[in-house]
């Protein structure tokens, strides 16, 4: 092959929405990814197909919905072998004759973030692009954890809580604006690590014939937000960088769905895209329009649920499998690592929650929600009952119905009692242990748990 043969890099930011400088958010600065951004083109609507890292990543790394090849239950089949008939984007790039590497990034000395829902030996070929031979290309993986639970400070630029722009469906409490702030100053944390690759890349004189996507799993770990289908579990940063190829200082608007990353990374190369890849092209001369993306959310750690999403620029339609279940069911991340997943009942409880911040907190869910992204982007405005938007709501139930069926949905079957009893018991007993690590009763209340934070965080 070529040595010609450009060189691909992804870079991944965990459990990261579009809260950059370069997206308009107030109070961060990202003046690295800012600059990536310049350099190349900054996708606004682009949406991954699971909003939990392991269905998410099986979906990336494969061009496949997550639910076509009974990876969409969080981390299920870790045990079994991918299914014969599919492979990974690094199979493609080595049989075309790239070497493949992953790491989490500088000192770049060990293994990244792989956590897919099924058994792969060796899906890379080393972890540093250093181990590429002479005259090789190279896909490479960067796999930055910093913007994921614990939220990393900054030192070097805190930010105040005072100045940071909640989402009008969390409450206005000083501990959910610490806990927005430290969250930011992850990102920032992980920009400087993004700026330390791209000078790497500059230094070794391989800018120009590298193509850069930096991207994430799935949206923030926040309350509303990872886990769930609602945009902040969702929709992610991407940013796509090759110059002279991908055009410089763009922002486009078209929909793009994570299992779209692959197919399109293959064909920016040359490489042949398999058949059994479910996603499609979106950027080069192949390139075709989404009218739609679509996600699911099947079991999180031990917690079950079933909910299914279809978005279009201006509509999105779930649906909700269990509306006899809670939003905040219990799983045991969330409540030892989210302060507003102990605060947000407390305040309902005590009636010091608007109507929007209440939706999350209630016993019981809509079957469905219908959301007018133009008038209502923070989904706070459930249409599905309102007879004005039953064409909408119709059209877009085929389409999600069409694209279950097309695509092989498999979350209609359930996983069995015993994996069910395993995960549920698994989850009781990390969030046993962990809370036991800092002092605390698995069994604390959420006022006492809320205590804990306010001096754990804001004193």
């Amino acid at each position: 092959m070529s040595t010609t043969q450009p060189n691909v890099l992804w870079i991944y930011g965990e459990d990261l929405s579009p809260d950059l400088a370069c997206y308009g958010t107030p109070a961060v600065e990202t003046p690295n990814i800012d600059r990536l951004a310049s350099e190349g083109t900054r996708f606004s609507n682009a949406f991954v197909t699971c909003p939990v890292c392991s269905p998410s990543r099986s979906a990336l790394i494969t061009g496949t919905y997550q639910t076509h090849f009974d990876a969409h239950n969080h981390r299920s089949n870790r045990d079994k072998p991918l299914r014969e008939d599919m492979k990974l984007i690094t199979d493609c790039f080595r049989e075309a004759g790239y070497f493949t590497c992953n790491s989490p990034g500088p000192p770049y000395n060990r293994p990244g973030k792989t956590d897919f829902n099924f058994q792969r030996e060796k899906p890379f070929d080393g972890v540093d692009w250093r181990e590429c031979p002479e005259g090789q290309p190279f896909y490479a993986q960067i796999n930055i954890p910093d913007t994921h639970r614990v939220f990393k400070p900054d030192p070097e630029r805190p930010i105040s809580p005072e100045d940071v722009e909640l989402p009008p469906y969390y409450p206005d409490h000083p501990l959910t604006r610490k806990d927005w702030a430290l969250y930011l100053e992850s990102i920032q944390i992980l920009d400087k690590k993004v700026g330390q690759i791209l000078k790497r890349l500059d230094d070794e004189g391989l800018t120009d014939n590298t193509i850069v996507f930096f991207m994430s799993d799935h949206g923030r770990a926040h309350i509303r937000c990872k886990q769930f289908l609602y945009d902040g579990g969702i929709h992610i940063p991407l940013i796509v960088r090759w110059p002279g190829q991908v055009d410089a200082d763009a922002v486009s608007d078209a929909l793009v769905s994570g299992v779209d990353f692959a197919p399109t990374t293959l064909s920016l190369t040359g490489v042949d895209i398999p058949d059994f890849m479910q996603g499609q092209i979106f950027l080069g001369s192949d390139a075709i329009q989404r009218d739609a993306i679509f996600a699911a959310r099947d079991r999180c750690d031990g917690t079950d649920d079933r909910i299914r999403c279809i978005r279009t620029h201006r509509y999105k339609l779930i649906r909700n499998y269990h509306p006899e279940r809670p939003y905040m069911q219990f799983n045991g991340y969330k409540k030892q690592q989210y302060p507003l997943w102990s605060l947000a009942p407390l305040l309902a409880e005590r009636g010091e929650l608007s109507p929007a911040q209440q939706h999350f907190t209630k016993q019981t869910r809509p079957s469905e929600e219908l959301y007018d992204l133009e008038a209502d982007p923070y989904e706070t405005n459930n249409l599905a009952t309102d007879s004005r938007y039953d064409t909408v709501r119709n059209e877009l139930a085929a389409q999600l119905d069409a694209w279950m069926t097309e695509t092989g949905d498999m979350g209609e079957t359930p996983e069995s009692s015993e994996i069910m009893t395993y995960w549920d018991e698994n989850m009781a007993e990390s969030f046993k242990n962990s809370m036991e690590k800092r002092g605390l009763s698995p069994d604390i209340s959420d006022a006492d748990y809320v205590a804990w934070w306010e001096n754990h965080l804001l004193t």
